[in-house]
């Protein structure tokens, strides 16, 4: 059993097609398809269920899924090791990250990681469902690393480093009731439609979790993924939004209310799996980060 042969499995699992895997893998799909047959015949096993729309794994596939990812991660880590001692990493590093984010330069931070360290890709995927699918993803050793907004406890299964924060602010058309006012009470809220994120995401979960804690209902009439759009929607009378601070300047044309009585505050956290050591590119783009942090703070 080879690894590239687990690798090419894993790339066929995480992505549910052999084109797309290739792609990922930057191989032609005439391989990653010879590496799979090749495995199934020295396991004596069928792992994939192929056919014309997406592939989906047998029992026998799931079965290994979870312990290839082990076995990959251990190859990963023992070539940290050789390169650590010759001061060079190389390797790739999966970061999950969000849509809008300003409270921290990510590109500027990312481009001072390549200088650093240009041994290291940095593959950067955005989560169509929010925080949460950054931590399924992480749990199922997709990511390595993952730009998050939890709001409440922390989750036993992945470490948080702080990185900024914000708060929620209403956005309401200028010619609404409350665009005149200094500031408006959640209470004063019920009844609105309000453009928001999906379930999911960080800011839909800091919303909901408010109102859920006030007793006031609150009815989400449109569904965005892009949270700096939410004042386009509110500009054309479609609704009322609650908009982090450091994106008050989209909202040009438009009343920004504070909101009282209400925990609205919105964190931005990196997010590591706890339940393994992180590679050493995971390490250096986490100190890289923190002491951004740091800095800001």
């Amino acid at each position: 059993m080879e690894l590239r042969h687990l690798e090419y499995f894993v790339a066929v699992a995480d992505e549910q097609n052999f084109t797309r895997a290739a792609a990922r893998l930057h191989i032609v799909q005439s391989a990653v398809s010879a590496a799979v047959k090749t495995l199934e015949r020295e396991l004596d096993a069928r792992l994939l269920d192929r056919n014309s729309k997406r592939v989906l794994l047998t029992d026998e596939g799931r079965a290994l899924l979870p312990r290839a990812r082990i076995v990959l991660d251990a190859a990963r880590d023992a070539a940290d090791a050789v390169a650590e001692v010759r001061g060079a990493l190389r390797g790739t590093l999966r970061l999950g990250t969000l849509t809008s984010i300003r409270l921290i330069d990510l590109p500027g931070l990312l481009g001072e990681f390549h200088r650093r360290h240009p041994g290291i890709q940095v593959q950067i995927t955005v989560a169509p469902t929010g925080s949460q699918g950054h931590l399924t993803a992480l749990a199922e050793r997709r990511l390595d690393l993952a730009l998050v907004s939890l709001p409440g406890a922390s989750p036993a299964e992945v470490e948080l480093t702080p990185l900024a924060g914000s708060t929620l602010d209403l956005v309401v058309p200028a010619g609404h009731p409350l665009a005149g006012r200094d500031s408006v009470a959640i209470r004063e809220l019920a009844g609105l439609r309000f453009i928001d994120c999906p379930v999911g995401y960080g800011n839909r979960s800091v919303a909901d979790r408010a109102f859920a804690t006030a007793g006031v209902p609150r009815h989400v009439t449109i569904e965005i993924t892009d949270l700096a759009t939410s004042a386009d929607y509110v500009r054309a009378g479609l609704g009322v939004a609650l908009v982090p601070r450091f994106l008050a300047d989209t909202a040009h044309g438009l009343a920004v209310l504070p909101v009282t009585d209400a925990d609205l505050g919105w964190s931005l956290y990196l997010a590591a799996p706890a339940d393994r050591p992180p590679s050493a590119a995971a390490r250096a783009l986490t100190d890289l980060l923190r002491h951004s942090a740091d800095t800001v703070a």
